[in-house]
């Protein structure tokens, strides 16, 4: 009897995604936005999945989002690369501008997907720790990456989870001052002033990575973009699948993108919740010490230092409310102003009541 197939070392011990599963009434977790959309652009997108021609591929370059994407963003069209979510610009990053063995540079904390692609695609996964107050040392990682051969770096800007930024200038130094691939992914920055996408066709070395799913609202459709110079956004239409975003993402992705006015106003109110959540955060830390440190916030979301976060994550859990726990921090999307007032309230009375038993 012929010995059956067996997995190859790289996935082995791997296991599938294990988002938070159940039904919790605020779920602050995901980052994702809080704006739903109203009757009447319901209608909208209604009438245009009703359109669709489910018997036909879809567009293989997704033309009509690429071009309202670039219209939003004040970019060319020619320079921008449309994804199923920006997870799959990832994994083609990853997968195919670079070579087995070649060493990709992420950091910690960071997001999660840059290393796991590393390693599925067998670069050599390089992770370098982020500073005690967890910024990135732009001049440490300049040298690192010139003396060590370091094919590409990859990283968040704002990033998830520590919702801290690097400023325009410290993102200029870093790209002018190697010759490595440097993936910069934006896809918090419509909540901050600090983008680097005017400056992008000045780098032949740089590939910034946007996403529909948090300050545009649509995480349901999985819509992500890769901005860069010509030869990258030939080299990633090239290497990924022929028609890797459906119709129905696409054309709802480019109304969405039209809603200017709307969108705009959308992330306003995202911006003044998570400085809201944050003051008022860093005000319950005044009254409650086990809540260490609330870093300051660039993105739609706060984080916060507490040695107590697993046991407030569950306490949280408890009152149906869902954040996402890292170890010592906790990760808080912003919320409705009616979420606001029930996760604060909710959160009192815990911290109230673990003084009150220590």
């Amino acid at each position: 009897m012929s010995k059956g197939y067996e997995l190859c070392d790289k996935i082995k011990n791997l296991t599938p995604y294990d988002p938070l599963e159940g039904e919790y009434r605020l779920r602050l977790d995901a980052n994702e936005s809080y704006f739903e959309p109203d009757e009447n652009l319901r209608r909208e997108l209604g009438e245009i999945a009703a359109k669709t021609a489910f018997n036909r591929y879809p567009d293989p370059y997704a033309v009509e989002v690429c071009r309202a994407f670039a219209e939003f963003y004040g970019l060319p069209e020619s320079l921008v690369t449309a994804g199923n979510g920006s997870d799959e610009l990832i994994s083609i990053i990853c997968g195919t501008l670079l070579q087995k063995g070649e060493k990709l540079l992420t950091f910690a904390p960071d997001f999660s997907m840059y290393r796991f692609y590393a390693e599925l695609y067998e670069l050599e996964s390089v992770v370098m720790e982020k500073e005690p107050d967890l910024t990135l040392p732009v001049d440490r990682v300049i040298s690192y990456i010139n003396e060590n051969q370091v094919a590409a770096v990859m990283f968040s800007n704002p990033c998830n989870p520590t919702s801290l930024g690097l400023s325009r200038e410290d993102v200029r130094k870093l790209v002018s001052s190697v010759k490595a691939l440097v993936v910069l992914d934006e896809a918090y920055m419509d909540f901050w002033d600090q983008s680097f996408l005017p400056e992008v066709q000045e780098h032949d070395n740089l590939i910034i990575l946007k996403t529909c799913s948090k300050a545009i609202g649509m995480a349901a459709v999985r819509l992500g973009f890769a901005v860069a110079k010509p030869a990258l956004s030939i080299a990633l239409r090239a290497a990924k699948s022929p028609y890797n975003v459906n119709s129905i993402s696409q054309a709802i992705g480019a109304h969405i993108l039209s809603k200017r006015e709307f969108l705009l106003d959308c992330q306003d109110q995202l911006v003044k919740s998570a400085r809201e959540l944050n003051a008022r955060l860093d005000k319950l830390a005044g009254e409650f010490p086990v809540l260490e440190t609330v870093h300051p916030t660039c993105t739609n979301f706060v984080f916060v230092k507490t040695p107590a976060a697993r046991e407030i994550h569950q306490k949280l859990l408890e009152k149906s409310i869902a954040v996402r726990c890292f170890g010592k921090y906790l990760r808080i999307t912003a919320p409705s102003p009616e979420q606001m007032e029930e996760l604060l309230a909710a959160l009192h009375d815990i911290l109230v009541e673990m003084r009150d038993n220590a």
